[in-house]
């Protein structure tokens, strides 16, 4: 006589153990299913079923343990009976317990039934024609192949819905930044091409970390508005445009702002010849030059309240590298420098009036150096907005330069 034990050797049983017995009296598929393929599509939905890839390592070491390659069909005994040494030789030397724990998953999860026998050894036993294995029955790779199948097309199909709605919302990242820029040129009266470089900057940080499909769409939406919203603004402005003629075009792009920018530079250059060292690689010293222009004499000097950068562009741009990762494109200029760190400014967790008033004390370069070397050390400092305003509070009483804090930091990037 016959009988099909439930319940395995010395572990308890529950209704899942059950439920996944009962199963495993249903018919076989007549043509059989492929071993391999069956663990192909397993694995691809192993989420769907609670496994890992670990898991799966230690079922494809069980099925190697099958001759043959199709599970059912002519064949219905589909029990293999390794040891565990065996399997653990197979798995390259995993541990015996890890293997354990790892078929306790694969028994819970109803890919595989326990059919232990009285003591618990797995062997295999004849009497006369008949045939009894005790071990780990493979049937359910075939019972369920077509579930299988099911889960893994339905994983596959969210995958690739992810993988393009995560192209489009970087597609329309780099839209909004492009417009952002280019809006700022048509419109400088506007403020909003700032709020739409901060989207863009604060997606390009998002995209960077593991997302799930509700975060994606939530970028998407927004990002959707904001370029609606910048296309409804540019289009009437290059509408007007190109109605009109060149020379008027030339007139309508001038910016005092760019002016502004300037002389701090050159002021910053004319105070930042006692800063540099002489250790300092010649291309950073000739880099001053690129800035002495015949204009120099015509433009006014800052106000002399206002402390500026005793150091070039050029080191400190050595020395606080992290900030041109959020760039929009090359930065030559201090201009560019400062609409670099109001890029970053709202990342740190800087509120605006604490950037305000940094700039107020400092002015908008130095505050703008601060703020990068700031950015290099983020993570040592517990609120970016109280240190900054603390700094703020040294310049305004004119005992703070940002000049210390790039050359340490330079320091420490050669020790």
């Amino acid at each position: 006589m016959t009988y099909t034990p439930v319940s395995p050797f010395r572990r308890t049983i529950d209704a899942v153990i059950l439920k996944h017995q009962a199963r495993s009296n249903a018919e076989l598929p007549p043509s059989g299913v492929n071993k391999w393929e069956a663990l192909r599509e397993l694995s691809a939905a192993r989420e769907a079923f609670g496994l890992t890839d670990r898991d799966m390592t230690v079922l494809q070491a069980l099925v190697s343990f099958h001759q043959a390659t199709i599970l059912g069909g002519n064949d219905s005994n589909l029990v293999v009976h390794p040891s565990n040494n065996s399997i653990c030789e197979r798995l390259n030397g995993m541990p015996a317990s890890t293997m354990r724990r790892h078929l306790g998953r694969l028994v819970h999860a109803g890919v595989v039934i326990r059919r232990d026998s009285p003591n618990g050894k797995r062997y295999a036993r004849r009497f006369g024609e008949e045939k009894i294995i005790y071990g780990f029955d493979l049937t359910p790779l075939a019972q369920r192949f077509e579930e299988f199948c099911e889960a893994a097309e339905q994983i596959r199909a969210e995958q690739e819905a992810f993988q393009r709605l995560r192209e489009a919302v970087s597609l329309m990242r780099r839209d909004l930044a492009s417009l952002s820029v280019y809006g700022e040129e048509l419109r400088p009266d506007l403020s909003i091409w700032t709020q739409f470089a901060d989207l863009a900057a604060l997606t390009a940080r998002s995209l960077r970390r593991k997302l799930q499909m509700a975060d994606l769409e939530r970028l998407e939406g927004d990002l959707r508005r904001a370029l609606d919203r910048a296309r409804n603004i540019l289009e009437p402005v290059v509408s007007e445009n190109m109605s009109t003629n060149e020379s008027h075009n030339e007139q309508h792009y001038q910016n005092s702002t760019k002016d502004s920018y300037d002389s701090e530079l050159r002021q910053e250059l004319a105070k930042g010849g006692e800063g540099v060292s002489p250790a300092l690689s010649d291309h950073l010293i000739d880099g001053e030059e690129e800035f002495g222009t015949e204009a120099e004499a015509d433009l006014a000097p800052p106000e002399p309240d206002i402390p500026m950068p005793n150091l070039p562009l050029g080191l400190v741009l050595r020395g606080c590298h992290e900030i041109l990762t959020y760039a929009t494109g090359p930065v030559r200029h201090w201009h560019e420098f400062v609409r670099t760190a109001e890029i970053v400014r709202p990342m740190m967790g800087i509120s605006p009036s604490a950037w305000d008033e940094a700039k107020r004390h400092m002015g908008a370069v130095e505050a703008s150096v601060v703020l990068a070397a700031m950015l290099e050390r983020i993570s040592d400092i517990r609120s970016p907005g109280g240190y900054l305003r603390s700094l703020s509070a040294k310049a305004a009483s004119g005992e703070f330069s940002s000049g210390p804090m790039v050359m340490a930091l330079m320091r420490k990037q050669a020790a």
